[in-house]
């Protein structure tokens, strides 16, 4: 998990990983394999990247999740990829059409919890070896945030990828193998949650603040 104040450079690592652009100095590793020797197409089929604003395209639900995956989806992969972001219930239960339902302009009938199951579902598609969660719940609202964030901490706990989450809420990466606090481009601490609260420095600031 990353975590840091707002403009430290936490986006940018996230940015640096999917290869957007490469870094003036030092490597990014995978299993110990520069990512620049690696394809950019192969490297981002591995990856699912969850934002704070889903971008959803004009066209139904199941047409937006399935364009997580190359190729094409089956119906059957679809309602598996909205089950595992706890989805399925309000595509079935609340929408007209169900999976067909159009989501509109930009995803504009749905609410932003909705929205951002779909983009849950649409990343995990695809089985990706590695997950971003980039503050993906800080723009909804705090029911929406509370199903969203469940929805992600059963994907985190039940199947076995490396994810590096960005932290909006420090309350959503405490069990977090490691937590790296960003500050001003660079690490300031890294290490547990327990480990860095004994060190009583910069993460224990951010948990009394938030």
């Amino acid at each position: 998990a990353l975590c840091g104040p707002s403009g430290s450079g936490k986006s940018t690592i996230i940015q640096l990983l999917e290869r957007f652009y490469d870094p003036s100095s030092g490597t990014i590793t995978l299993d110990g394999v520069d990512i620049k020797t690696l394809n950019v197409r192969w490297l981002r089929s591995q990856i699912g990247y969850v934002g704070q604003e889903p971008v959803l395209f004009q066209g139904t639900v199941a047409q937006n999740i399935g364009y997580g995956k190359q190729g094409t989806a089956t119906q059957a992969e679809i309602e598996e990829a909205a089950t595992m972001s706890n989805a399925h219930g309000f595509i079935t239960d609340t929408l007209s059409e169900g999976y067909k339902t159009d989501v509109g302009l930009k995803g504009g009938k749905l609410s932003g919890g909705q929205k951002q199951r779909v983009a849950i579902a649409r990343a995990m598609i695809r089985q990706p070896k590695i997950l971003l969660l980039d503050e993906a719940t800080s723009a909804l609202d705090n029911e929406s945030e509370r199903i969203v964030q469940a929805a992600l901490d059963e994907i985190m706990t039940k199947h076995k990828r490396t994810t590096i989450v960005i932290a909006h809420r420090l309350s959503t990466i405490r069990n977090a193998n490691k937590i790296a606090v960003v500050n001003e481009g660079a690490i300031a601490e890294s290490g547990t949650h327990d480990e860095l609260l004994a060190k009583q420095g910069m993460y224990m600031s951010l948990v009394m603040s938030s």
